[in-house]
């Protein structure tokens, strides 16, 4: 069999862009996790190969092929050239930079185009697909599609007005969490019981056009449960903080392996099943009285903090999952 060729798309240093914007004598670089798959690679055979989401472009209907293609610039520290992502047996998809809506909209697109192509002119698989990701970086989405499977989560308003938020701020018992409905790694995630912080924080989310995600809070907090899912493999991490409830490992947090329950794991595969994930973090919270909520999903997961702990490569995981997938 011929060594699989795989694309990780997007994921590299978050303030350098593709090559045609990047400023001059900025210099690239993988990161800590695509370092890790770059090291997988090599011990599994793999042409593992890297390029930016700015660099997408694509083309439909030329003359002599109806359908449509598309492109990316490789890096490979020279400049790259470029390939048609139909090259590849499959995609890894990693962070998307920011962008104007009409940029991560055509980003998107390609991807949706890329899924709908797959066993007619496209022989790449994405890991994850589109429209996985889309359910899965929105707080609100993911929680509403995990309510339609029965799967337990914390009572939760979203509002667009400061009124409406000062009224869920009281139902929700005068203790919740605020969040953006975007975003990870515990930023811009603060917990509110008073009501004039209260006021105060929802005035300045409305003047930013954001909407307000207002969350019960869930005692006794800094602490919660991550289920890593990826294909076949899964690991279970306790992570927890003495100072504060949010238990993110790049806030200080700390991460501990412990024993899967046949139960966490039945419970997060259900949810990337119906998400359509093959490669996800599944958080949750455990309440006073044992239950398990949903706290959210993570489609484009890091897994530096699970690492320090999991004897196994979780990068050698996830070149398996995408060598299985062609």
């Amino acid at each position: 069999m011929s060594r699989a060729s795989v694309l990780v798309l997007g994921g590299r240093d978050a303030n350098v862009g593709a090559s045609g914007s990047r400023s001059l004598g900025r210099v690239a670089t993988l990161g800590w996790h695509l370092s890790e798959l770059q090291a997988a690679a090599a011990r599994r055979s793999v042409q593992l190969h890297f390029a930016d989401y700015e660099s997408l472009r694509s083309q439909v209907g030329r003359s002599d092929d109806s359908g449509s293609t598309a492109w990316c610039q490789m890096h490979d520290g020279t400049g790259g050239s470029e390939r048609s992502l139909d090259d590849f047996d499959a995609v890894l998809t990693r962070t998307m930079p920011a962008g104007s809506l009409e940029q991560i909209t055509f980003r998107l697109a390609v991807l949706h185009d890329l899924v709908g192509r797959q066993g007619k002119a496209c022989r790449s698989t994405l890991v994850n697909p589109p429209s996985a990701l889309e359910i899965a970086i929105d707080k609100f989405a993911t929680l509403a599609r995990a309510r339609t499977l029965g799967v337990p989560a914390p009572a939760t308003q979203v509002v667009q007005s400061r009124a409406a938020a000062m009224e869920a701020f009281d139902e929700l018992g005068g203790d919740v969490v605020v969040k953006p409905i975007f975003g990870g790694e515990g930023r811009g995630v603060m917990r509110v019981r008073d009501a004039e912080l209260a006021w105060t924080t929802f005035s300045t989310l409305t003047q930013m056009n954001a909407v307000c995600y207002v969350q019960q809070f869930v005692p006794p907090g800094g602490v919660d449960l991550r289920v890593l899912v990826i294909g076949e493999h899964a690991h279970a991490i306790r992570r927890s903080s003495e100072s504060d409830f949010r238990t993110n490992v790049r806030g200080g947090g700390r991460s501990e392996l412990v024993p899967m329950q046949s139960t966490w794991e039945q419970s997060a595969r259900r949810v990337c099943e119906d998400f359509g994930l093959k490669f996800a973090s599944v958080d949750w919270l455990e309440t006073e009285s044992g239950e398990m909520q949903l706290m959210e999903v993570n489609g484009i997961p890091g897994w530096k903090g699970a690492q320090r702990v999991v004897q196994e490569s979780i990068a050698d995981q996830i070149l398996e999952v995408l060598v299985n997938e062609r």
